[in-house]
């Protein structure tokens, strides 16, 4: 409120100031006008009767209306500065200095202050006469007008600023109720009703973004929330089965002797299950790290070096598996075929989708189709497995979930949730699209160094 009404005053004042210095710079020209249409008026008559009838001059001078000037003086000079013609209307006698003369015959005309009065010095010419005419008056109405205007400028400010200031307040009023409601209704949320959304209203207003801004990020912290709860929750169950097996299995071991290799066998079944545990762990700790921009070591890479490095390690994963591994045409320029990232994280994430392919393809093969095109490089992963349901494809990415075709095969869930997260670090994406005639594809899209140039 107060900054608008600072602002507001200066503005006013500002206005007020403009006003009354063009108001008093056009009281001063009319006034000169005037002063000069005096001054030509009196050097006709006195060209015309000539200095032998000041007498007749003077007497039209006291009578004359016409231009009428309070307490004028009319005085006529020859230009050697000689008094030839002088009249005084309610005024002292009019004197001017030899430097008045002197300028008034080199520029022709001169306007001067005498004390309290305005003045005009005009030389005259005519029938080869050369005069100067001097006029000074006192322009009582314009300064009477300007006086006027300065009062009503000085009474209006205070009146302005109080009336800008009320309207200040009562705006202030009205803008910071919503916002305070805003913060209020912010302060009552908490990770326990997150579910809370705060009142837009009908206006489409900056408060109303406001508010469907916060919404709109309670939508994303309810929905990060759900998926921390639903991780945790999950991650919870796969670490305690484990668990649970080995606590349950050295429970029955120890309850009475046995043999060597009754003991041996209860040795492998928990080796099994520290394995798998061991392989969750890790999966989490992926995850972990892919989540952690700020604290993972990015380089160049080819994406072709690491795909055929996959390519070997997954022969040595399973036998029957096998990867048909196809190359787009190079382009031109080596940068766009290097990507900048982790090699270890992107390794992991197209690994888990290929031998995903593998897995989950009755003939055991993954179609890898590398390609560069438009300073992107894509790494197509395709296969004939099961179809994957459309309302299950951006579900398969949450942590732990496992589509319904896939229950018949070990897993945790974790490996596309942790490509998603790889790919979204190296400011990619994955696409997915599966239909019968066709099998799944899986779309990694990851730029290269000139899509950051």
């Amino acid at each position: 409120m107060l900054l608008f009404t600072l602002q507001v005053t200066a503005i006013i004042l500002l206005l007020g100031i403009s006003v009354y210095y063009f108001s008093s710079l056009e009281r001063k020209i009319v006034f000169h006008k005037r002063l000069k249409s005096r001054a030509n008026y009196s050097g006709q008559l006195f060209s015309i009767l000539g200095d032998s009838s000041n007498e007749i001059l003077n007497r039209i001078d006291s009578t004359s209306t016409a231009g009428l000037l309070p307490q004028r003086s009319i005085s006529i000079f020859g230009t050697n500065g000689n008094i030839l013609y002088q009249f005084e209307k309610q005024a002292q006698q009019l004197s001017i200095n030899k430097n008045v003369i002197d300028e008034v015959n080199l520029e022709s005309e001169k306007y001067f202050k005498i004390e309290n009065r305005e003045a005009i010095a005009l030389k005259y010419k005519n029938n080869n006469k050369e005069f100067i005419v001097v006029v000074a008056a006192y322009d009582v109405d314009g300064l009477q007008r300007l006086n006027g205007l300065f009062v009503i400028l000085l009474v209006s400010l205070p009146i302005t600023i109080f009336l800008t200031a009320l309207t200040g307040f009562l705006f202030s009023q009205q803008l910071v109720k919503p916002i305070s409601q805003i913060i209020y209704e912010v302060n009552e949320i908490s990770s326990y009703n997150l579910n809370y959304r705060i009142k837009a209203g009908k206006s489409k207003d900056e408060l109303n973004q406001l508010a469907n801004t916060f919404n709109q990020l309670l939508e994303r912290l309810q929905k990060s929330f759900n998926i921390q709860r639903r991780f945790i929750s999950n991650a919870s169950h796969e670490l305690s089965t484990p668990l649970t097996s080995i606590s349950s299995q050295l429970e029955v071991t120890l309850q009475r002797e046995r043999n060597a290799s009754e003991y041996k066998k209860v040795l492998v079944s928990i080796s099994e299950d520290v394995l798998q545990m061991r392989q969750l762990t890790r999966s989490l700790l992926e995850i972990a790290k892919a989540d952690s921009e700020g604290n993972i070591e990015l380089k160049e890479l080819r994406v072709d070096e690491i795909l055929l490095k996959i390519i070997s390690e997954i022969k040595k994963i399973n036998s029957t598996y096998k990867v048909d591994l196809y190359f787009g045409e190079f382009p031109e320029d080596e940068k766009d075929f290097v990507v900048f990232g982790n090699a270890e994280l992107l390794h992991s994430a197209i690994k888990n989708i290929v031998e995903n392919g593998c897995k989950y393809s009755p003939d055991k093969i993954s179609r890898v189709n590398l390609v560069y095109e438009n300073h992107h490089v894509y790494v197509h992963v395709r296969n004939q497995g099961n179809v994957i349901a459309t309302e299950e494809i951006q579900k398969i990415f949450q942590p732990f979930y496992r589509g319904s075709n896939a229950k018949d095969y070990k897993g945790f869930g974790l490996g596309l949730a942790l490509a998603k997260g790889i790919a979204r670090l190296h400011k990619g994406a994955i696409k997915v699209k599966s239909d019968i005639s066709d099998g799944t594809e899986f779309v990694i899209d990851i730029p290269s160094i000139n899509a950051f140039q």
